[in-house]
């Protein structure tokens, strides 16, 4: 490894109570879109400008995940969701900060603080322009959901040459009930479709942690075979049912 990359120390995994985690990441300046993917196929996530993977030593439950968009058929309960918010304006462009977005950001957290137990650790216009305006190159891009006028939601996700990679979203919790979280996902594919994309790169799916395993559920789907080194071939394969 070169002096970009670097490892945490041994730690408690956050998704398996019985396990511990190592991670790797590496700091991703100024990158082509063309390097990047190359990481994204081969596992890495984006979040800022580090991009992250699991190393640990003895457990290898974290399993990239990428959804086959040209073979995805929506649902019945898909197109609910769907239809659920067919007054839902949607737009896509290059990320932005406002305060109406760090009030959003800042009151999901604070819910999902209550809701799941997570820190909250109040977020600031420097910040938020760190972890998603900053790092965003020439491959991010923001959705915004709206009702009427007011944003709703924002999902902030990476093109790169093949497909979509996912990288965060947060919504005003007091528009539950139009399910959100699948509708950025189901938005992720339709604009794939359009692109002529192959893929949606979720991240990843842990089987027996109920806030990863979601994943599966959007088939078909395909998993990364082992960590692959940026100088290996990346394998994805279908899962045996």
């Amino acid at each position: 490894m070169d002096d970009q990359y670097f490892e945490s120390d041994e730690g408690q995994c956050p998704y398996l109570e019985n396990e511990r985690e190592i991670v790797s990441y590496k700091i991703l300046i100024n990158s082509s879109m063309e390097y990047y993917a190359k990481y994204v196929k081969r596992g890495w996530r984006r979040f800022g400008m580090l991009l992250h993977r699991p190393n640990c030593k003895n457990c290898f439950e974290c399993i990239n995940l990428r959804i086959d968009v040209r073979n995805y058929k929506f649902s019945k309960s898909a197109k609910r969701v769907l239809k659920k918010a067919e007054n839902i304006k949607i737009s896509i462009s290059r990320p932005s900060v406002r305060e109406t977005h760090i009030e959003l950001y800042n009151k999901y957290h604070h819910f999902m603080s209550q809701k799941k137990g997570w820190n909250f650790n109040e977020t600031t216009e420097y910040l938020y322009n760190k972890s998603f305006i900053e790092s965003a190159s020439t491959y991010g891009y923001e959705v915004l959901y709206y009702d009427e006028d007011k944003i709703i939601g924002i999902d902030f996700i990476d093109v790169i040459d093949d497909g979509i990679s996912a990288i965060y979203f947060f919504y005003d919790p007091d528009y539950s009930h139009l399910s959100l979280g699948k509708l950025s996902i189901y938005y992720q594919i339709i604009k794939a479709k359009e692109l002529g994309l192959k893929w949606i790169y979720m991240g990843y799916y842990v089987k027996d942690c109920d806030s990863l395993n979601y994943k599966s559920k959007y088939e078909p789907y395909q998993l990364l075979k082992d960590r692959p080194s940026i100088d290996e071939d990346d394998i994805w394969y279908f899962p045996k049912k």
